[in-house]
Parts: C-alpha cells; structure tokens; sequence
C-alpha cells in the first residue's frame, strides 16, 4: 500500500512510518496506518473520498465511516470534545483478573507500601501476573494517570510477590471506579507547546536509580507523555533532573518534526518547565558545567537548544508541576487534582450506561456458558 499511496502523490512522514500525509495547493490529507486499521482524515472530503476509491481498486478497503474503534480505541465525540476511551479494554481485564466485583478505589498506587523484589512471598501464579501487567500497559495509551503505578509494577513480571500482585489489584480496583474515563481532547487554534518535566531522585530502594517522566501539551491538549527509571544512577537530584530534561527535550524535537510534516510548525519556541531551580540554572549558565561532567552529554544536548532559541527552559514551582503524578505515588485529593490537568476526563453522565449494559452482557454470557457445560 505504501507505493500506491506515494504513486497518488502522498509523502511519507520521516518521523512516523506509519503516516502518509498528501499537500497540493488547499488539500490537506493525513493517511495513517497500523497493519490492518487506518485513519484518513483531511480538509476536503471530496478528495478523502477518491483517496479511498483509488485504494480500493487494488486492496479490500472498506470505508467504516466516521472514527469510532482504532487498535482498541474508542473514540468518542462530544459537545465537550474528542474522548479516548479504553472502557471496553478495562473491563475485559477487570472479568479476566475476576476483579469485576471488588470493591474500588480512588488512588492507583498506595502511598505508604514501597515495593522491592526482594521481598515478600513468591505469587503463585506468575504467568497471570504477566498477563494482567502486560495488559494494563496498553491502558497507557488513552490513561497517562495510571502510567507511574503501571510502571511500579511492570519492573517485577520475572519474579512476582505477592505484595506485587496487590498493588497490580489496586490498579485494577480504581480502572473499576474509574472505567468512564477518558482522555480529553478538544478544538483548540493554540498551536504552541509546552512540556512538563520532573524526575524523582533515587526513588527505587533496589538500585536507587531515579524515575524521570513528562508530560507535552499541544495548547491545552496533551499529546505525548512518559515515565521510565533512568538508565543509569544519578548522583545528585539536579542531574536526574537534567537527565529527564533532556529525555523531554528530545521528544519536544521529535512532536515538532511530526507537526511541521502534518502542515503546523512551529511559531513559538516551545517552553520546557522544570521544578529544580539548579537544572534550569545550568541551561543558560555554562559556569556551572565543571562541577556536572557527569551529566555532560544531557547539558550540551539542551543547552545547544536553548543557545539556537529552539527551546526555551523555565522553573515551575513542584505544587504546579503536572508530572508529579507520573514520578511517585500521591494522596487522593493532589492526585485527582492533576489527574484533571492531565485531561483525564469522566465521560457525560449519559454516555457512561452503556459500559453498565456492557457488564451485565457479560455476565450474563459467562452464566449461560456455565450453564451450557454443566
């Protein structure tokens, strides 16, 4: 498919090989593929119609209307805006862990039991630790306030406690207390970015190895977020710190390449936000570079953005810092405050009983299977 969509004039993006993107004088067409689902969109449907009358000429391209499922997606369209949903994904894990009746929860992670792999008892059943994890780890794409508990949990798959698969049916209780929502995004002419960095010094009691994340925001929406343990051992908090930059400096310039091929560059330098006073210091001040050579390789890289005006850093007091949420466990009332500016949204009210309908369905299937073998 990809020689005919460049035959009909697409180009393909450089920065995601899965987009095709077609610009001749006013038509603007994006053309995006996963094996076998596809997204076209564009500025004109007259065009976005002979796009497809063209394909099907040569594959089994079926038109399915306006976008609703992709790759397990919902995609659901309000006055508010455009809700991705993963409710339908979420409850089929919920009846798989046989986690569909307990009682929920209104926090993802406690904030009062560390978790080490040393210690504990072994879980029985390993291969159903993995499978859940593995599970939940798709959630992260429609559900950025689970990522860090997410992440906590993944780092035990190849020996699993107990005590491990307890904070796996935490995660779980709160997806049920929490299985309507969704990711918001909506119309906006702000094209300006902004990002969120932060980094949680020697959080991990195995390795003391740091957890660095953030958050991008196109306007008001958020695009592109992350939480991963560092790769290496920081020796102070301002260099996991400076280290999380750079990892949000790399992917500021990757969304950038992506907007420029989709026909949105730019005007704006974008704002990278950080709360450690010392990290922004060292990317406008080269003086204090001979006491961080250990950080050297993540100075240069911001710091020669930050020179060519293509980055422009700044400190964010830590209570309006939105990655808190993605590098450490928080109290309920702070967690659901940033769980909000992560646009992590509960659908309309009137939208929420089909998930309901959607239960009941399944239950109402798993009994009479029972039934049928007994």
């Amino acid at each position: 498919m990809t020689d005919k969509l460049k035959s009909i004039g697409f180009l393909g993006s450089q920065a995601d090989h899965s987009l095709f993107v077609y610009h001749h004088n006013s038509i603007l067409i994006y053309f995006l593929i996963y094996i076998n689902d596809i997204i076209i969109t564009g500025s004109d449907i007259g065009s976005i119609n002979r796009v497809i009358t063209l394909l099907q000429g040569d594959f089994a391209v079926k038109d399915m209307g306006e976008l609703s499922f992709f790759l397990n997606i919902e995609a659901i369209r309000t006055d508010d805006g455009l809700y991705l949903s993963q409710r339908c994904y979420i409850l089929d894990l919920l009846m798989r862990s046989k986690m569909d009746k307990a009682k929920p929860c209104l926090t993802p992670m406690s904030t009062s039991l560390p978790l080490s792999k040393f210690a504990g008892i072994t879980f029985h059943d390993p291969s159903l630790y993995e499978s859940i994890v593995r599970g939940l780890q798709y959630l992260s794409f429609t559900r950025p306030d689970i990522v860090f508990a997410i992440h906590k949990v993944s780092k035990f798959m190849d020996n699993p406690m107990e005590m491990h698969w307890a904070a796996v049916k935490r995660i779980l209780r709160y997806l049920k207390h929490t299985i309507s929502h969704s990711l918001l995004i909506q119309p906006t002419a702000n094209v300006t970015l902004q990002t969120f960095s932060d980094a949680d010094w020697a959080s991990d009691p195995d390795d003391r190895r740091s957890v660095g994340a953030y958050c991008v925001y196109l306007g008001n929406n958020l695009v592109s977020w992350s939480c991963k343990q560092q790769q290496t051992v920081a020796r102070s908090s301002t260099g996991s710190e400076y280290k999380a930059l750079a990892n949000a400096a790399a992917e500021l310039q990757w969304i950038k390449s992506v907007l420029n091929e989709l026909g949105v560059p730019s005007v704006h330098s974008p704002i990278l936000w950080c709360d450690n006073i010392r990290a922004t210091y060292l990317t406008s001040n080269p003086i204090f570079h001979a006491r961080t050579k250990h950080i050297e390789i993540d100075f240069h890289y911001v710091r020669d953005q930050v020179v060519r005006g293509q980055l422009i850093v700044r400190f964010i007091s830590s209570k309006d810092q939105y990655t808190d949420a993605l590098t450490k466990p928080l109290p309920s009332v702070r967690f659901h405050t940033l769980r909000d500016n992560l646009r992590v949204r509960s659908l309309p009210f009137r939208l929420q009983g089909c998930v309901e309908e959607q239960v009941k369905e399944k239950e109402h299937a798993a009994t009479t299977t029972k039934s049928a073998r007994t």
